[in-house]
Parts: C-alpha cells; sequence; structure tokens
C-alpha cells in the first residue's frame, strides 16, 4: 500500500472521530480542516472536501450544502466504523483504546 493511501485511510478515520466528539455530530469542512491541520494532516479544503464526498458514498456522513459551505453529518454506520465496531475498506481501523 502507497503512503498516500495510508494517509488518506488515516484522514478518513480522522474525520469520523472528530463527529463522533461533538455532541451534534455535525461539523463543517472549515473546521474539519482545521481539526486535521491541528493533529498534523495539513489538507486543503478541496483534499477535505473529497475524503468528505468518498465517506458519503460509502454511507459514513451525509452532507448538506449552505451556501459555500459544507455541514458534515455522522450516520450510524460512520459511528460503528469510527468505534472500531464495523470495518469499511478504505478507512483505517482503530486501535484499541
Amino acid at each position: 500500500m502507497s503512503f498516500t493511501a495510508l494517509l488518506s485511510q488515516d484522514r478518513r478515520l480522522v474525520i469520523l472521530r472528530f463527529l463522533t466528539e461533538d455532541p451534534d455530530h455535525k461539523l463543517n469542512t472549515s473546521i474539519l480542516q482545521d481539526a486535521l491541520d491541528q493533529i498534523g494532516h495539513g489538507c486543503s479544503r478541496d483534499c477535505v472536501e473529497t475524503e468528505v464526498a468518498w465517506l458519503s458514498e460509502q454511507g459514513l456522513v451525509a452532507t448538506d450544502q449552505v451556501g459555500p459551505v459544507t455541514v458534515v453529518r455522522l450516520t450510524g454506520r460512520g459511528q460503528d466504523v469510527a468505534e472500531g465496531k464495523a470495518t469499511v475498506p478504505g478507512v483505517k481501523r482503530p486501535r484499541a483504546r
């Protein structure tokens, strides 16, 4: 597996985990970009939007467009993946806490 693929899989897991930490399980892509940057996943807004679109295609998140802002909402399936209760190829499996 390439280094780029490993980074992408980890970014997807981290996005899901950030969403589990929010009380409403919703964040916008601007906040997600800032949060990813804080933990060493500096990437462009386009990169975040691409990962969110992929997660949406897998049914792990749902998105709403509010003007220029994309709001991302965790689905039940996405929460299961973030917590390690389910696996999806393309998302890093979380380690035991």
